[in-house]
This record gives structure tokens, C-alpha cells and sequence, in this order.
């Protein structure tokens, strides 16, 4: 009975200041991943960028910080971690190529956001199609032509050529 009490005394004094150590880690990365979403926040509203892009970004970084959260607690608690990052990569690769076309219209949305080929009301002509742009998401550009409805995904607008047609009439309204 006594050998059981003291490897369980044992045990405990090693295993507490690891503990305390994981909840320090968890504390630590929620307060980073919410100074990180709040600068964010902050820099995307100073910069005017579209508010899909803002919140792609937002929660990518927190997304982020709780995966190297759970890596350094996994380290903190004695496993060896340098396999499972190496299995992490692995996925992420497969993971991207079995979803390319998503991630192709994900990132060519982010560049259409950020460079502003078009705005919305413009007419536009990509591949075929012509309409005035109704939204702009991070997926697909909405338009609208004779009151039907087109989805463009972002990476036909991306690597095809645009031609907008008209766009000093669209300036002049919007400044009306």
C-alpha cells in the first residue's frame, strides 16, 4: 500500500507542474489569438479592405494560433511532436490538392479584393458573360443581365481577360 501511495505521490509531482504549465499555454495563445484578431481588425479597417477579406484573415490567424496552441501543449506534456507537424504538412498538402479549385476561387477572390479590377455596379465582360456586378465574395462575383442571375467563380474572373465596360459612367453615378 505504501509503494502505491508514494508512485502516486511521485506521479502527481510530476505531472502538476506540467499541468499548470498547459493551462498557462491555453491562457497565453487566447490572449495572443485575441490581441491578433483585434489588430487585425483594426489594420484590414484602416486599409478599407472588404469585410470577406477581413474576416477570411481574422479567422485564419486564430485558426493558426490554436494549432501552434495544441502543438506546444502536446510538447509541454512530454509527446514528441516532431512527427505529428510532419503529419500536419502531409495533410495540409493533401488536403490543398484535393480542394485546389475551392482554394483557386478562395485566393482569386482575395486578389480581386485587394487589387479592384471592377467595382460593384460596374458592367463587366469575362469569358463570354456580361452583367453588372452585384457582389463581390470570396468564392464567386454576382451579376446580373435581362434579370437573370450569374455566379462567376473568381478564378475564371482571374485568369480570363475582363473588360469593363464603361467605367468613367460608373464613376459619374457613383459620385452623384
Amino acid at each position: 500500500m505504501e509503494n502505491i501511495i508514494k508512485k502516486f505521490l511521485d506521479e502527481t509531482t510530476l505531472w502538476v507542474p506540467r499541468v499548470i504549465g498547459v493551462i498557462v499555454i491555453i491562457l497565453c495563445f487566447f490572449v495572443l489569438s485575441k490581441i491578433l484578431k483585434s489588430v487585425i481588425t483594426k489594420g484590414c479597417r484602416r486599409f478599407k479592405l472588404d469585410i470577406h477579406l477581413t474576416s477570411l484573415i481574422t479567422r485564419t490567424s486564430s485558426t493558426t494560433m490554436i494549432i501552434f496552441g495544441f502543438v506546444t501543449i502536446l510538447g509541454t506534456l512530454g509527446i514528441n511532436v516532431s512527427a505529428l507537424v510532419a503529419g500536419l504538412g502531409l495533410t495540409g498538402f493533401a488536403l490543398g490538392f484535393a480542394l485546389k479549385d475551392i482554394i483557386s476561387n478562395i485566393l482569386s477572390g482575395v486578389l480581386i479584393l485587394l487589387y479592384r479590377p471592377f467595382k460593384i455596379g460596374n458592367t463587366i465582360k469575362v469569358a463570354g458573360y456580361e452583367g453588372i456586378v452585384v457582389s463581390i465574395d470570396l468564392r464567386y462575383t454576382e451579376l446580373i443581365s435581362e434579370g437573370n442571375k450569374m455566379l462567376i467563380p473568381n478564378s475564371k474572373l482571374f485568369t480570363e481577360p475582363i473588360t469593363v465596360l464603361h467605367p468613367e459612367d460608373s464613376l459619374t453615378k457613383n459620385s452623384k
